[in-house]
């Protein structure tokens, strides 16, 4: 084993049944999401237990930060280990205490297990029992970024999810608001401002963006989702007491009026005190839209599976923009989740969850959409066929959330439709 280092609510709710599918899948798995992760939580190490494919793959998402050195790298599982030749947890303990004593700032190292460990049956959770111990001063947790048992975002749900045990309890009569899902740190400032002009609080972040910084969580606690994806993380969080203020995400200026709104009643503000705080920001939101209504209203929008953001995205598209949406798919649909964003969707679309490429393909081929938002490998493809495309990676990595990113997130969007117009003049 060596080491690799990289460098308003539409008049009639969707009613429709959700079409399950299930068969070849086109998705990454679990381990990128480490490229947002490890930036987040900025004390923290992700070391991957993997083969080289794991270690280019990484290499390649987070290609664009070449001018930092990341804290990730992938612990390379090579013949000798699958073959039994060397003693796998000797040679991962070996390359652990190569990466702590190289980064002595480190003060939570996560074990990623991949598709390669799960195959040779290497146990992370005994390993991070190990390697706690060797190491004092070092929180050591393994969580699975394997393709097998994750999809793109669930790395960020399975990671977090072994955090949850750590959170420290709160007092029963503590109360407090929690904000669960990574954030860019710009979004995050922003949110705390509104929330303090708003009266509620205090406000916590979960990840935190120091991995010592652990939010305590008890029966007072009430959490936010910031992201649709978190269903174990959410699980863990209603055993340890904590209750989720049901709210759309908040994308879109709709969709962030609704998630602060949300809270703000469950913290008993006022309306008029609540719509004199989101005023101008909301304006902004709206002014940033406008400008983007033109191109995107009417346009007939496929979505392929891919992150879990499809919902809430489809919602923001179809209620802001006027978009016409055709078929919506997601990896996973979690109803409780998205229980405020589902009615929010227009009345017959065509909703599906789980993924079976070939039909999917053939679904989209014959509706001949305006605009596919799908995954890296289906893109060309598609372009060459004449559909415009965009990446749905891309709208995980862009800050996307919150008023002032409104007209962001509609550009990321309107952008392909533009490219398209322009190469069919030229």
């Amino acid at each position: 084993m060596s080491m690799a280092l990289a460098p308003a609510p539409a008049e009639q709710g969707c009613d429709t049944e959700v079409l399950r599918e299930r068969g070849q899948r086109e998705v990454f798995c679990g381990l990128t999401g480490i490229v947002w992760l490890h930036r987040k939580i900025q004390d923290a190490f992700f070391l991957i237990v993997g083969s080289r494919t794991c270690a280019h793959l990484m290499q390649s998402a987070a290609g664009v930060m070449i001018f930092a050195e990341p804290r990730f790298a992938t612990a390379v599982i090579e013949e000798r280990d699958l073959a039994g030749m060397a003693d796998a947890n000797e040679e991962l303990d070996r390359v652990a205490a190569q990466v702590l004593a190289r980064r002595p700032d480190i003060k939570t190292l996560f074990l990623v297990g991949s598709c390669p460990s799960e195959v040779i049956k290497l146990d992370l959770a005994r390993a991070a029992e190990r390697l706690n111990a060797q190491h004092a001063n070092v929180r050591v947790l393994n969580y699975s970024g394997s393709g097998i048992e994750t999809t793109f975002t669930e790395g960020e749900d399975t990671c977090l999810e072994a955090l949850v045990p750590e959170l420290p309890e709160a007092p029963a009569d503590e109360r407090a608001l929690l904000i669960v899902g990574a954030l860019a740190d710009v979004v995050e400032d922003q949110f705390v401002r509104l929330f303090e002009k708003l009266g509620v609080g205090p406000v916590r972040f979960f990840p935190a963006r120091n991995s010592e910084d652990l939010p305590a969580v008890g029966p007072g606690t009430r959490y936010l989702l910031a992201q649709p994806f978190l269903g174990r993380t959410g699980a863990l969080l209603d055993g340890r007491g904590a209750q989720r203020i049901a709210a759309p995400f908040p994308m879109g200026a709709e969709g962030t009026q609704a998630w602060l709104r949300a809270a703000a009643e469950a913290w008993g503000v006022s309306a008029d005190h609540f719509d004199s705080v989101i005023a101008a920001p909301r304006a902004r939101a709206e002014k940033a839209l406008e400008r983007y209504r033109e191109t995107l209203a009417g346009k007939r929008v496929f979505f392929f599976p891919d992150s879990q953001l499809e919902i809430p995205l489809a919602r923001f598209l179809h209620e802001e923009l006027g978009a016409e949406l055709i078929e919506v798919g997601s990896p996973y649909l979690h109803r409780q989740h998205l229980d405020c964003e589902l009615p929010r969707l227009p009345s017959g679309v065509q909703l599906s969850e789980g993924q079976h490429v070939d039909s999917q393909l053939d679904r989209c081929r014959q509706a001949r959409p305006d605009l596919t938002v799908c995954g890296l490998g289906l893109a060309n493809p598609l372009e060459a066929e004449g559909l415009a495309t965009k990446w749905a990676i891309e709208l995980v990595f862009t800050p996307i959330h919150g008023f002032e990113q409104a007209g962001d997130l509609a550009e990321l969007f309107a952008r392909p439709l533009r490219r398209r117009d322009v190469l069919r003049l030229s």
